[in-house]
């Protein structure tokens, strides 16, 4: 059981850039829990690419696949002692794993993504659309042209890059899944750019899973709220994070571990008549959408 607590020790956490380091965070997110029970049979050698694979709730998400069987391709910016962590970590559950560093921005990296992710595995089942980077601002004026294209790149044309690219591969019964967030929801007052982003990935998982569905290609999204990852300490002074997540109705922020079996149901045959919907892991917030 994750206990209620809030980050309080702030040690190495200086000067984190985006997307941040897990590896510096203190005290480091929970991504695995010893009382998970699985039959490693859900996702049974499922090939998934999971962009941001290699911290927070990706890491997390990572690790559910590989425990379920699935191959798993990490995708990251720069952050390679992360990657390679993650990497271990799915290796240690005897599955098979492979990291890619670059740009998620650029559509040329995207499909050289899933070139090597075919090269090495031979198909692609599973996407994972979760690369994010956000930058508070007190103000609209605040944010530059450069910011908020950034943002986006990142955010939102990230997935339609690594959708075009991955859906010659993909067939019938196959999935994406969208990390979208409770921003796209409520708003939120200091993530003006970055909560647009997620108002349109909300909008992609919709309108793409009603263009998939001849396909029988799904597209689901989660919505987590606050949520103990990397981007915290690297988007937000020290003073705001120290009660992050005190406000929602469990008075704590969720950890990547509680996110990560949603992303497993999503991608499960136990969700095959699930398209277009929008998982909400919030802590008790109420979203009417």
């Amino acid at each position: 059981m994750i206990k209620n607590e809030f980050p309080n020790d702030f040690s190495n956490q200086d000067e984190l850039t985006q997307p941040g380091i897990e590896e510096n965070m203190n005290p480091l997110p929970i991504y695995s829990l010893n009382s998970y029970i699985n039959d490693g049979k859900r996702l049974k050698n499922k090939v998934a690419i999971i962009t941001g694979g290699d911290s927070g709730i990706g890491r997390a998400v990572s690790l559910a696949f590989a425990r379920e069987g699935a191959k798993i391709v990490i995708v990251y910016l720069n952050e390679s002692k992360d990657a390679n962590k993650t990497l271990e970590l799915i290796k240690a559950e005897n599955c098979e794993g492979i990291t890619i560093e670059g740009d998620l921005g650029e559509e040329d990296f995207c499909e050289e993504v899933v070139k090597k992710t075919i090269e090495k595995f031979g198909t692609v089942d599973i996407l994972v659309n979760n690369a994010a980077e956000q930058h508070a601002a007190d103000s609209i004026i605040q944010i530059t042209s450069e910011q908020l294209i950034r943002t986006f790149k990142t955010n939102i044309f990230s997935a339609f890059y690594m959708t075009k690219a991955v859906l010659p591969y993909m067939k019938e019964g196959n999935c994406i899944i969208n990390t979208t967030s409770i921003t796209a929801y409520h708003g939120n007052k200091t993530l003006i750019d970055y909560s647009s982003t997620k108002g349109a990935l909300t909008s992609f998982t919709r309108s793409l899973a009603l263009n998939l569905a001849d396909m029988g290609i799904r597209v689901n999204a989660v919505a987590p709220g606050p949520v103990w990852t990397p981007l915290i300490p690297a988007s937000f002074k020290k003073s705001d994070y120290q009660k992050f997540g005190s406000k929602v109705p469990l008075k704590r922020p969720a950890q990547p571990v509680e996110l990560a079996e949603s992303y497993v149901f999503l991608a499960s045959e136990g969700a095959s008549f699930i398209t277009g919907e929008t998982i909400h892991i919030n802590g008790g917030e109420v979203v009417n959408s």
